[in-house]
């Protein structure tokens, strides 16, 4: 839509009053639907907005941020794209971009974009700080096989087309793989390894094409589907790691925000990953476990009641299973559920479930004490004195209990 109304209202030449668009900027109107949650309105608005003027960066500025909350990347990622094509030198625009493009682990054009605002008056601190900080984050992304070197170049200097493109195509593993994947299109093995070196090596976007491509190709076999699913969770985890190390390198309101909206985002797609899986393989208690944890993680702990109660079967897991439960039980407010699952996690949990039963023991001397069962808050909280003395409140809260105890007496 935007490049046919560019096609149709070319930019003004610049330069006296025929550089200002009629009517201006609708960013700032847009921006505040933005900060009231009223994202749709975002969209709607700011496309009316772009068929008056579709260099409008302000108002595709907006629309990229309500794409975000919205979960919309790929939607996110075009109007940012317009925006920088409309104003590739204004700071806030680049500043924008790329931030969205570390977040996806796209550090070099993220570094490009620094680099443009470093040429601002006044901004070449603020941006060198920038691309030393993403230099950072690329590094610690390299690391979780994220981001790697450019893709190889073609043929030195001298060199015909046709002669380079062989010449590249012999020593290049990848020119290799496409090579193969065209002579023998359902050999989904090829695939798989070029996802591999293009993950490494360019970027994820093209790794997951050609992913999506195999599973084309092998008729959306379960295997090859699973393998991408696996890959968008690592993908997602990435982007949540890289986030926090922002914050933790510099804790603003807008770095947190990210955060939340990335781990938000990874938890859903979490959910829906494990969901399908629960679907696939219903006799199957671990994707049923994981699916439970993750319901749990959001919040919505009646859902996340009935799949744990569905793994309760499964004797590996009974202790850590029961203490799950008896955390949901406690959050909806039915707490003698919550101490029987307590009681269950206690007695189940081995010693290398240390560190659960240690929470169980916590959990349920706390909630005893809540309930005004004294006998059985200080039996709990004095077996984990006799694990931990030092594990959170207890030796306070065993004093408290005792000193109960002598009022009493």
């Amino acid at each position: 839509m935007l490049g046919i109304l560019r096609k149709k209202n070319p930019p003004k030449k610049s330069g006296g009053l025929a550089a200002l668009w009629p009517g201006g900027s609708k960013g700032g109107s847009l921006r505040k639907l933005v900060a009231a949650g009223q994202q749709r309105d975002v969209i709607k608005q700011g496309i009316d907005a772009l068929k008056g003027n579709p260099y409008d960066a302000p108002a595709l500025l907006a629309m990229a941020d309500a794409c975000g909350h919205l979960s919309f990347p790929d939607t996110r990622r075009v109007y940012l794209k317009n925006a920088l094509d409309a104003a590739p030198a204004d700071a806030e625009v680049n500043r924008q971009c790329a931030a969205f493009l570390a977040d996806t682990g796209e550090f070099d054009q993220a570094i490009a974009c620094w680099v443009r605002v470093s040429n601002l008056k006044g901004l070449s601190d603020v941006a060198e700080r920038e691309i030393a900080r993403l230099q950072v984050e690329k590094t610690i992304a390299a690391g979780h096989g994220m981001t790697g070197r450019a893709a190889p170049s073609g043929g030195g200097k001298g060199s015909s087309p046709a002669a380079g493109n062989a010449t590249q195509a012999a020593r290049d593993p990848i020119a290799e793989l496409r090579k193969k994947i065209r002579e023998e299109p359902t050999g989904i093995e090829a695939y798989l390894e070029l996802a591999d070196m293009l993950e490494r090596d360019a970027t994820v976007d093209e790794a997951l094409k050609v992913l999506t491509d195999a599973l084309a190709a092998s008729g959306g076999d379960i295997k090859v589907r699973e393998h991408i699913e696996d890959r968008q969770l690592r993908w997602g985890r990435q982007k949540v790691l890289v986030a926090e190390k922002r914050v933790e390198a510099e804790d603003t309101a807008e770095n947190r925000t990210a955060l939340d909206r990335l781990r938000a985002g990874f938890l859903r797609q979490e959910i829906e990953v494990f969901s399908a899986r629960c679907t696939r393989y219903p006799e199957n208690p671990a994707p049923r476990f994981e699916l439970a944890m993750r319901l749990k993680a959001a919040g919505n702990f009646t859902e996340a009641i009935k799949a744990f109660q569905e793994v309760l079967q499964d004797s590996r897991r009974k202790g850590v299973v029961a203490l799950e439960l008896g955390e949901c039980f406690q959050k909806i407010k039915q707490y003698q559920l919550a101490m029987q699952n307590y009681a269950v996690a206690v007695e189940a949990l081995t010693e290398r479930e240390a560190d659960q039963r240690k929470r169980a023991l916590y959990r349920a001397g706390v909630l005893a004490s809540g309930l005004e069962d004294l006998d059985a808050a200080r039996k709990y909280l004095s077996m984990l004195a006799g694990l931990d003395f030092g594990y959170r409140d207890v030796a306070q809260r065993l004093d408290k209990l005792g000193s109960v105890k002598d009022k009493g007496g």
